[in-house]
């Protein structure tokens, strides 16, 4: 494995233990201040942290500039951004981290893997494999199982 591709799956790795932590803290957020405001603060947090380290590490924040100038399509991203966000502050709370965090990766899955075999957004096409579809099928029940709670 590349330097690269290591590096890649380790930040993948921890983002995912990070995406755990963030269902939880989100939603106690969201239950003290609200789910709408609790989104916009950490949405005005992130940018904030951000331009802190395009100052640190660029000096300079024109990157912004250039992704105002990108296709309205690549803004997409930041809609998801918060809407992903705000589904977890609403959910964490009434369904629990680990149901919320079985059916965002389902249907993560899901979706990436209809981008991988059509090759949306000009990626270059995967195809689906049976092992993919198990897989991703394995998780849906998984998810659908965690909504379960024992009382």
């Amino acid at each position: 494995m590349s330097g690269g591709t290591a590096a890649a799956v380790a930040l993948a790795a921890t983002a995912g233990l990070a995406g755990s932590v963030q269902v939880a803290v989100m939603g106690r957020l969201g239950e003290r201040i609200g789910v709408l405001e609790a989104l916009a603060f950490a949405t005005a947090l992130s940018l904030v942290l951000v331009l802190v380290l395009l100052l640190v590490f660029r000096q300079s924040v024109m990157g912004i500039v250039e992704g105002a100038r990108a296709p309205l399509w690549m803004w997409v991203g930041a809609v998801m951004g918060a809407f992903i966000v705000f589904t977890i502050t609403y959910a964490g709370p009434r369904i629990g981290t680990t149901a919320t965090i079985g059916l965002l990766i389902a249907g993560q899955l899901t979706m990436g893997a209809l981008i991988d075999r059509f090759g949306l957004f000009g990626l270059e096409q995967i195809p689906l494999s049976t092992p993919r579809v198990i897989g991703i099928l394995l998780l849906a029940v998984g998810a659908a199982l965690s909504l379960h709670r024992v009382t």
